[in-house]
C-alpha cells in the first residue's frame, strides 16, 4: 500500500517546475511516476488554480500538496478593450513589476501576443517599451502563465489559435526561459498542445541565437526596419552594433527553414526615415533568394516620439515596389492603438498620469 504521508518540505510554486523537476519531486516523495503528468495536465490542460481540483490524485496526495505547495496563477489586474476588439491584459508579477499581453481577434484567428521581459534589453528608437530599459527577464512560468490567464478569461468555448512572442522584451535575450515556455506550450501529453506552426518568435536580430529558434521548431520573424547599417544604427543601435546587417542577413540565409515555412521580415515604416522608393528597392535586394514574406507595419505613434507614420500613398507605393520585385509584402493593420496595445506601444501605461490612466480605463472597459 502506497504511503502519501511525507516529511514536511516546502515547494514554493508548482508552476515553476519543469516536467523533469515535477518528475523528480514525485520520485522523491515515493509516489507513482504517473502522478507527475497527472499534476502537469491539471496545471496546463485544465488550468487549475487549486490543488483541490486535481480529483484524479489520491486525497492523501492532494492533502500533502495543498499543505506544502501552491499554484502561482497569474491574474490580470487590468483589462482594456479597444474599439476594434483588441484587449490588453496587464499583469502584476510577484515582485510588483508589471507586464502586458495583447489579445488580437482577426477573422478566424485569435492571437495572443506574449511578453518575455519586463521592459526590454534593447533601445529601438521607435518602440515605447525600449524606453523602459530592462527591468528583468521573465521566467518560463510567467510567460506561459499569460496564456493560461487569458484562456481562463475567455468563454469556455473560445480557444486561442496562435501565440506570438512579440510583446515586451527581446525573446532571444531570454532564450532559455523561452525554450522552456515553448516546451510547455507544445507538449501534447500534458502541455497546452499548441502546434509549433502556430507559434512565432520575433527578434530584433540576435544573430548568434537564431539556431535556437530552429531547434524549437517554431516560426521566426526578424524585425529589420532598415536597409542600410547607417539607418539601422540610428533606429536599433544596440542590436545593430552587435550584429550588423551583413551578419544578420547571412544568418537568415543559413536558417534551416522547414518545408512550406517562410521567414518573416517585419519592417516598421517611418515617415522620411525608411519609407523611400530607394529603401523599397534596397529591401528587395536584401531578401532576394530567401523564402520569405515581409510585414509592413505603419508606425504606431505615441506621445514624445519624433517619428511619424507615412502617408497612405507612401505606404502603398513602398508595398508596390517590393511586390514588383517578386517579394510578398503585406501591410499589417494596426490594432489596439487607442489602448496603447499596438506594435511598439506596450509598456506605455506606466508613463501615464493617474487621471489619464483612469480616463483610459473608463473609456475602454471590459465588455460585460
Amino acid at each position: 500500500m502506497l504511503c502519501y504521508a511525507q516529511p514536511v518540505m516546502s515547494i514554493a510554486d508548482l508552476m515553476t517546475l519543469s516536467a523533469e523537476e515535477m518528475g523528480a519531486l514525485v520520485r522523491s516523495l515515493g509516489w507513482p511516476r504517473y502522478h507527475a503528468p497527472q499534476i502537469l495536465r491539471w496545471l496546463y490542460r485544465r488550468r487549475a488554480t487549486e490543488v483541490a481540483a486535481m480529483t484524479d490524485l489520491p486525497k492523501t496526495a492532494r492533502t500533502w500538496l495543498d499543505a506544502h505547495t501552491r499554484i502561482g496563477a497569474l491574474a490580470p489586474v487590468d483589462v482594456l478593450t479597444s474599439e476594434d476588439g483588441t484587449q490588453k491584459f496587464i499583469f502584476a508579477l510577484a515582485d510588483g513589476k508589471t507586464i502586458e499581453s495583447v489579445l488580437i481577434p482577426d477573422d478566424t484567428r485569435l492571437t495572443l501576443c506574449l511578453s518575455t521581459q519586463a521592459g526590454c534589453t534593447l533601445d529601438c528608437a521607435f518602440c515605447l517599451t525600449g524606453r523602459m530599459g530592462l527591468l528583468r527577464n521573465l521566467k518560463a512560468h510567467e510567460i506561459v502563465g499569460q496564456v493560461l490567464a487569458v484562456q481562463r478569461h475567455l468563454p469556455s468555448d473560445t480557444r486561442l489559435t496562435n501565440v506570438v512572442l512579440m510583446g515586451m522584451g527581446e525573446p532571444l535575450a531570454n532564450v532559455d526561459a523561452v525554450e522552456e515556455t515553448v516546451r510547455r506550450l507544445t507538449n501534447r501529453t500534458w502541455g497546452i498542445g499548441f502546434s509549433p506552426r502556430r507559434i512565432t518568435l520575433s527578434t530584433a536580430g540576435l544573430t548568434a541565437r537564431l539556431t535556437r529558434v530552429a531547434t524549437m521548431g517554431i516560426n521566426l520573424a526578424v524585425s529589420l526596419n532598415a536597409t542600410t547599417d547607417e539607418q539601422r544604427n540610428r533606429l536599433m543601435p544596440a542590436v545593430n552594433k552587435a550584429y550588423p546587417m551583413e551578419a544578420l542577413m547571412k544568418a537568415c540565409r543559413a536558417f534551416p527553414l522547414k518545408p512550406h515555412r517562410r521567414l518573416t521580415f517585419e519592417y516598421v515604416l517611418l515617415q522620411g526615415e525608411n519609407d523611400s522608393t530607394q529603401d523599397a528597392a534596397r529591401l528587395v535586394k536584401l531578401v532576394r533568394g530567401l523564402r520569405c514574406k515581409i510585414n509592413l507595419i505603419p508606425f504606431n505613434e505615441f506621445p514624445g516620439s519624433p517619428f511619424r507614420v507615412p502617408s497612405e500613398e507612401a505606404i502603398l507605393r513602398f508595398q508596390s515596389i517590393v511586390m514588383a520585385g517578386g517579394v510578398n509584402a503585406f501591410i499589417r493593420k494596426s490594432k489596439g492603438r487607442d489602448i496603447l496595445g499596438a506594435c511598439g506601444q506596450l509598456g506605455g501605461l506606466g508613463g501615464l498620469s493617474e487621471p489619464a490612466l483612469l480616463t483610459l480605463r473608463q473609456s475602454h472597459p471590459v465588455p460585460a
